[in-house]
């Protein structure tokens, strides 16, 4: 082991913590263990964190990843900020972020994502990958996320395909028919 490994392990430790922090914060969840830092246990159940929010955000595909601790070193420096602002003393022994109550890092988010903050898209766009990992587990095969149990997914009631792996509803989204199906309509449910 190098010496430099130590450094890098707690850069990545630093790196999750953060992030987890800033997700929890867009969808709150219950804390994973009594003692844990990162999710504040603002809300009952799974939130962003449960559902992969990380993960999602460290996706090659998702394309923010070369940014990312840039990124958690400018939240943790916003955040050492508003704790000096709010006569705040942090515990040093968490990133800044992940130091905040969960009132003050909801206040230094809003501030982030205020029209008008000169970085505004970017907390936006972290904002949105941790409602994406909730909402639907873009990182995951949605068949083996439904299986698994995923929270967001479970929490929105997205039924379970049929036998044949197609999704059919058996009422319909307005409470009525709106259309007939066209005739030339293949069983697959694709246009001929």
């Amino acid at each position: 082991m190098s010496a430099e490994t130590p450094a890098r392990d707690e850069d990545r430790a630093v790196r999750v913590m953060t992030l987890e922090a800033f997700a929890d914060t867009i969808v709150p969840g219950e804390k994973r263990w009594p003692d844990d830092r990162a999710v504040a246990g603002a809300s009952p159940g799974p939130g962003a964190v449960a559902a992969g929010a990380v993960e999602l955000l460290e996706t090659p595909a998702a394309g923010v990843l070369p940014g990312l601790d840039e990124l958690v070193a400018m939240l943790n420096g916003h955040a050492g900020r508003h704790a000096e602002w709010a006569g705040l003393t942090p515990d040093p022994d968490v990133p800044p972020f992940v130091a905040l109550p969960f009132a003050e890092r909801t206040a230094l988010v809003q501030a982030l994502v205020a029209p008008g903050h000169p970085e505004k898209d970017a907390w936006v766009s972290v904002a949105l990958f941790a409602n994406m990992a909730f909402d639907t587990g873009a990182h995951l095969n949605t068949l083996e996320a439904i299986a698994d149990g995923h929270p967001g997914i479970a929490a929105l009631g997205l039924a379970k395909p049929g036998e044949d792996g197609l999704w059919r509803f058996s009422e319909y989204g307005y409470g009525q028919k709106l259309a007939d199906v066209h005739p030339d309509t293949t069983p697959s449910g694709s246009p001929a």
